[in-house]
């Protein structure tokens, strides 16, 4: 077989088994935040303001794939729930700026380390070592993927 048909099936075979993986692991992750009274993308929001402290929506929505209309769904439903707070920016009025709540903060610190521990569950199969080494490949295989867009 030349060396173009070995690599391109190579490449299949891998695109195939990630596709499965992330969409198992997302099973995983949806399950468990549900299972916490939260959807997934409010978790995910709650989880970069737990992490990374204030921010732009724009940059949280960037962060967590979210679009502006769905960041203003996300962010209006955990205002609501006064899980988050908005700041408007002072020199900039279109800005406005998000950060977890006390409400929000005593909730991820109950749920995030329980949610840790499933996601750790899921990726059960491979040693400490083989984790990092293969976060390493697929970091390296997507910013290639990025660069060739």
């Amino acid at each position: 077989m030349p060396t173009t048909t070995v690599d391109r099936t190579a490449a299949l075979r891998l695109w195939v088994i990630v596709s499965r993986v992330q969409r198992t692991f997302a099973e995983h992750a949806k399950r468990d935040i549900e299972r916490r009274g939260l959807a997934l993308s409010e978790f995910a929001v709650l989880e970069v303001l737990y992490h990374k402290g204030e921010l732009p929506i724009g940059e949280v929505g960037e962060r967590v794939l979210l679009t502006s209309g769905s960041m203003t769904y996300v962010i209006g439903k955990l205002s609501t729930r006064r899980l988050i707070e908005r700041r408007r920016c002072s020199s900039d009025r279109r800005v406005t700026y998000v950060r977890i709540s006390p409400a929000g903060r005593r909730l991820m610190a109950r749920i995030f380390p329980r949610h840790a521990e499933a996601i750790r569950r899921a990726a059960d199969g491979l040693t400490a070592e083989e984790k990092e080494r293969a976060a390493d490949l697929l970091k390296r295989l997507g910013v290639r993927a990025q660069a060739l867009l």
